[in-house]
Parts: C-alpha cells; sequence; structure tokens
C-alpha cells in the first residue's frame, strides 16, 4: 500500500480511493491544474459520501415502494392543483413543521404523492419515516405491552418527516387514538406530518369512537396545514379496465369493494416493524 493509499484509508476517503485511477487519467487528457484537479476529486468523494447517506436515509425511512412527483399522472385526477403540489415539492412545509393531509377514495394517488414527497425530503436531507397507521398501532401496542410507549413515542416524534398512511380503513380504540393525540401533540410546530385518508374530516369522529379526542387530533393537524382532496377515479381500475379486467359498468361496484378491501388488508409483507427510526 502507497503512502497516498493509507491516508485515503484513514480520512476513510473510499471513492476517491477507487476512483483515483480514473480521475488522474481524466485530468492529464484535459491537462487541468493541480487546484482543478483537487477540487474534482473531492467533488467525487463528497458526492460519493452524499449518496451513502441518501441511499442510509432512504432505507430508515421504510418506504414501501419508491413513487416521484414525475411519475404521477396528473392529467388523469384534473381534481389535483398542481400549483399546491408544487409548492408541497419545494419542501417549504417542512422547514415550518406543517402537516400535510391527502383525502380521497382508494386508489386515487394519495400514498404515491405522500412517498413522493417523503423521497424529495431524504433527498434534502431531511429525516424521514413511513408507517401505515396500522403498523404504528401494532409499535405502539407493543411499547405500551413493554413499559416503553414513553421512549417509541420520543423515537417517533424525531424525523423531521413523519407520514402516515391509511387513515380510516379500521377504527381505533380509545387507547390507540389517544397514543395517535399523544404523538401529534409532541410533533405539533416541531415536525411535519403527511396523512393520507379515505375518510372526509367530518367523519374522523366515527374512526376514533369519540368526536372529542377526534377534534382534538385534527386541531393539531390542521392549524398548520395543507390539505389535498382528491376527487377521481381509481388509477388501479383504470388500469384493469386497459388490461381488459373490467369488461362492464356492472363490474365496477364489485371491483371498488375489493380494492378497499385490499387496502384495508394491508402493507407489503417485507415491511417490518423493527423499532428504528431516523434522527432528526
Amino acid at each position: 500500500m502507497s503512502e497516498l493509499e493509507g491516508l485515503m484509508e484513514k480520512l476513510k476517503m473510499e471513492t476517491l480511493a477507487a476512483q483515483l485511477d480514473a480521475l488522474l487519467e481524466h485530468a492529464a487528457k484535459r491537462d487541468l491544474s493541480l487546484r482543478e484537479f483537487l477540487t474534482e476529486a473531492l467533488q467525487a468523494e463528497w458526492s460519493g459520501r452524499n449518496l451513502k447517506t441518501t441511499e442510509g436515509r432512504m432505507r430508515l425511512a421504510r418506504f414501501p415502494w419508491i413513487k416521484t412527483l414525475e411519475g404521477f399522472d396528473f392529467s388523469f385526477q384534473p381534481s389535483i392543483d398542481r400549483k399546491v403540489v408544487r409548492e408541497l415539492a419545494g419542501l417549504a412545509f417542512i422547514g415550518r413543521a406543517e402537516s400535510v393531509i391527502f383525502l380521497g377514495p382508494p386508489g386515487v394517488g394519495k400514498t404515491h404523492l405522500a412517498i413522493a414527497l417523503g423521497v424529495k425530503a431524504v433527498a434534502a436531507g431531511y429525516s424521514t419515516l413511513f408507517l401505515t397507521l396500522e403498523e404504528l398501532n401494532l409499535r405502539l401496542a407493543r411499547a405500551r405491552a413493554t413499559g416503553r410507549l414513553e421512549a417509541v413515542l420520543a423515537q417517533l416524534a424525531r424525523p423531521k418527516l413523519l407520514i402516515l398512511d391509511e387513515l380510516g380503513y379500521l377504527p381505533f380504540s380509545r387507547e390507540e387514538a389517544s397514543a395517535l393525540f399523544r404523538l401529534l401533540s409532541r410533533r405539533y410546530e416541531r415536525g411535519s406530518v403527511i396523512i393520507t385518508s379515505n375518510k372526509g374530516f367530518a367523519d374522523w369522529g366515527e374512526i376514533f369512537s369519540d368526536t372529542v379526542l377526534a377534534t382534538a387530533i385534527l386541531d393539531r393537524l390542521l392549524h398548520h396545514s395543507t390539505t389535498v382532496n382528491i376527487k377521481g377515479e381509481s388509477f388501479r381500475l383504470k388500469e384493469k379496465r386497459r388490461a381488459g379486467m373490467l369488461t362492464s359498468a356492472k363490474e365496477e361496484p364489485r371491483a371498488r369493494r375489493e380494492e378497499e378491501e385490499a387496502d384495508i388488508s394491508g402493507a407489503p409483507a417485507e415491511l417490518e416493524l423493527a423499532e428504528t427510526t431516523a434522527s432528526s
């Protein structure tokens, strides 16, 4: 091992060590000055470190899949105000610790938009965590059973952005609703929350089986928030129709019911309820 290789190892310049020969060859061909070569070498190392950091944050975010705003078909959901989504994509709402709520029936793209904003947040350096409400309730129930509820609530308060998906598909017990209120209270004006729900705000009292608690939860969420109400057709039904799986209008109500049941039954199997979470 040369002295240079030893120094790069001590400085943990893994990317630069791997690319050094190529960078030297490139510098010689372009007749770069020492300053220009050093700039390119350090830029390569920084890019490599930044990529690894982003990949680490992406793993901690626990997205079930990766979605982007570029991949969203806004023409199919004309009810969405693109200007509002563009403003959200600037991520200023995270800096202001504001909430975003996506409302709409199953399959209209609520989770897609929530994940797409989460992916942008990770790329911008924000700690992010994605959970379905079912996963959240299971995690908090486990914490209560082991006497660790306060510790887990503290963990969930740390990410700069917390995404809670599928509120409304399953009813909350009073204990679960109370734990959600405590979590949102901890994050109030400290960290951003994105929530997706198939129920309008007027129905949240039914979800939480307590109108007073539902009002308190909405008070925390809506004080500083943006609500995107999506009124459109299901992307999944569109794809079924395109594939010829729906041949008549009579089949569509049944397909919608099956779609809602699929949403309720849930999250991908690979999502494990690990107790780790990103730090802010």
